[in-house]
């Protein structure tokens, strides 16, 4: 039998061995002395001894790199604690309630906008859509232009009721609608932030879409253009019931409603709705067939205006009552100037840069209504809509002389507006006369107020400090603040404490002059003369017309809340449209003001100047 010699050696045992228990310690004795005579290695002692303590090694080798292991252990025992400190933020945060930053409340201005825009959902006529949001109107004027055999139109359902009665006046309207496109053409992006960008353009539309039935809009050249529907003259005497003498809910009319056309002699009225029609082709441009409509419509309309030369008032006797057109020479210029800015044809402007155009629209006369813009004198708009062309794309000849004289009228007008100067007379309380003293102030000062802003910002991004009122010079923060003082005046900053925007403020007149407002949603229908006891009532309106501005007060800042006195509490879509424009140009942080869309009004004009040559070729030799 042989074993293995744990030292290395083989080793013989044999089982026969007869050797004593001495002999055989002896033997191993000699062993192990001859074992220990030689040195061990490492192997041999680690199996003798067993495993031995290392000695702990100075440096921690990390494979790319060999770092003390000092250096190790802290940098990993820092890296531990900074997480875990980080956690314990972390939970200390996400277990705290949290108290969110609200956004600050928007200004007066944008909420004035919100109500001054309610008012046209009020005034719709027609079929109204679902979300109208005003309770007690209804679907009305259903027939309107229905049954008249032979007529050019097919029916006239739909537009706008003018003021607290139901008739459309087609005049007041067009320049309604052109006023709201303006202002969603310049300030989209306030609008927008206010949540009214939809709104606005569906009341705009509305508007639009009324105006292609009163006329052929499909066709190359017209004869005929509805003017009015519905009639309102009660100075003869006559007791027949019509949309004057009755006071009715425009739900429940039953009386016929006649409806007034014009086929020669009416420029303005053809020409403001060519206006109308081509700055709405402006706001609808990304719906291509809409807006193409549009435009299409306008410029058939403006030529009948061209052609079929007079003021539409003066052939009839409620237009000569109501909305008396002064002449039609400002229209031109005013439809013309739409028409040039959607189309981008030059032959628009240059018909409207003539000097005699610009003469016989009185650009050069003065007088005590220089300036007054309203529905019935667009001069002042024209002027301030042409010296954007001049002050953003510069045209130069043949067109820079007579824009500079608009842009340096409508620095005139501006000037006029100044509280320093003594063109026009203020009340105590400081609104501006432009009607010298006449009733219904509010509508020409939210007017001014909106060009004044307007002209304030086209300066701003002109990078132009200001304007020169003869040899001094202002800035355009002088506007702003004059504009500011009006549209507060309306809205409460008054002698009287009142709020003449209905909805807005405690205080703002109950007795508003208006059939729909001042009789109840009852399910009882009151005939012609049932609504008088309505309209005689001292009680307030049962419905308030939310965002409607009324007439305003007299010279002395005094005001009357009476529901039949028109002077005082009756609102327009006139009067709506021009403030709508001014608070919308005022709203937002003070910080954000003067954001005008410079460019998306010239969307259509092609460049003025022919494109210049490319470079010749290199010269080879």
């Amino acid at each position: 039998m042989y074993g293995r010699d744990p030292w290395g050696g083989p080793l013989e045992i044999h089982a026969t061995d007869s050797a004593t228990d001495d002999d055989r310690s002896r033997n191993l004795n000699d062993i192990d002395r001859a074992a220990l005579s030689r040195p061990l290695d490492e192997t041999q002692q680690s199996w003798l001894l067993g495993p031995t303590e290392q000695k702990k090694k100075k440096y921690v080798d990390l494979g790319c790199i060999i770092v003390s292991r000092k250096i190790f252990v802290w940098t990993v025992g820092t890296i531990v604690a900074a997480a875990l400190l980080a956690g314990f933020i972390t939970l200390i945060v996400k277990t705290v309630p949290r108290h969110h930053q609200k956004n600050p409340p928007p200004d007066n201005y944008t909420i004035a906008l919100h109500k001054a825009l309610k008012f046209f959902n009020a005034q719709k006529s027609g079929k109204l859509p679902r979300h109208n949001n005003v309770s007690w109107r209804g679907n009305s004027g259903l027939q309107d232009g229905k049954g008249d055999s032979g007529s050019f139109y097919k029916d006239l359902v739909g537009g706008y009721y003018d003021a607290g009665d139901a008739i459309k006046f087609n005049f007041p309207m067009a320049y309604a609608m052109t006023m709201l496109s303006w202002s969603v053409i310049e300030y989209s992006a306030k609008y927008e932030a206010a949540g009214e960008l939809v709104h606005v353009k569906e009341l705009i539309k509305w508007g639009t879409d009324y105006f292609l039935k009163t006329f052929n809009s499909t066709a190359d050249s017209i004869d005929d253009l509805v003017s009015q529907v519905g009639s309102g003259n009660t100075d003869d005497g006559s007791t027949d019931p019509n949309d004057h003498y009755c006071w009715m809910r425009p739900e429940d009319m039953d009386y016929k409603r006649p409806v007034t056309t014009c086929n020669g002699g009416c420029s303005d009225l053809a020409a403001e709705m060519a206006a109308a029609l081509a700055s709405a082709s402006i706001v609808f441009k990304d719906n291509r067939e809409y807006s193409k409509k549009l435009v299409h419509g306008a410029k058939t309309v403006y030529q009948f205006g061209r052609t079929r030369r007079g003021r539409y008032s003066a052939g009839t006797a409620e237009s000569a009552k109501f909305y008396n057109s002064s002449m039609y020479w400002d229209e031109f210029i005013w439809g013309g100037a739409w028409l040039y800015y959607a189309t981008g044809n030059v032959t628009y402007l240059d018909l409207i840069t003539k000097p005699t155009m610009a003469k016989h629209a009185g650009a050069f006369w003065g007088g005590p209504y220089y300036g007054v813009f309203s529905w019935d004198n667009k001069l002042a708009g024209a002027q301030l809509l042409l010296s954007r062309l001049r002050l953003f794309l510069s045209p130069g000849y043949p067109y820079e002389e007579i824009l500079r004289t608009f842009h340096n009228q409508t620095s005139i007008v501006m000037c006029s507006y100044l509280p320093y100067f003594n063109k026009f007379n203020r009340t105590r309380g400081g609104l501006i006369e432009l009607n010298h003293g006449d009733p219904q102030p509010l509508q020409y000062a939210a007017n001014a107020a909106f060009l004044a802003t307007l002209y304030s910002d086209y300066l701003d991004a002109a990078d132009t400090p200001g304007w020169y009122c003869g040899p001094n010079f202002y800035s355009t923060n002088v506007l702003r603040e004059f504009a500011r003082t009006q549209i507060d005046y309306i809205l409460g900053k008054n002698p009287p404490k009142m709020s003449y925007l209905v909805g807005f403020g405690t205080k703002y007149p109950k007795h508003v002059h208006h059939r729909g407002a001042s009789i109840p949603k009852n399910k009882v229908k009151y005939n012609c003369k049932g609504g008088w006891k309505w309209r005689d009532s001292k009680k307030p309106n049962p419905n308030t017309i939310e965002g409607a501005m009324v007439a305003g007060p007299d010279k002395r800042d005094g005001f009357r809340d009476v529901r039949t006195n028109y002077n005082y509490t009756e609102p327009t879509l006139a009067g709506n449209a021009g403030l709508v424009a001014a608070l919308v140009a005022l709203s937002g942080e003070e910080e954000a003001s003067g954001t005008i869309d410079k460019n998306t009004i010239f969307s259509a004009v092609p460049p003025l100047f022919p494109t210049p040559p490319p470079p010749p070729a290199p010269w080879k030799p």
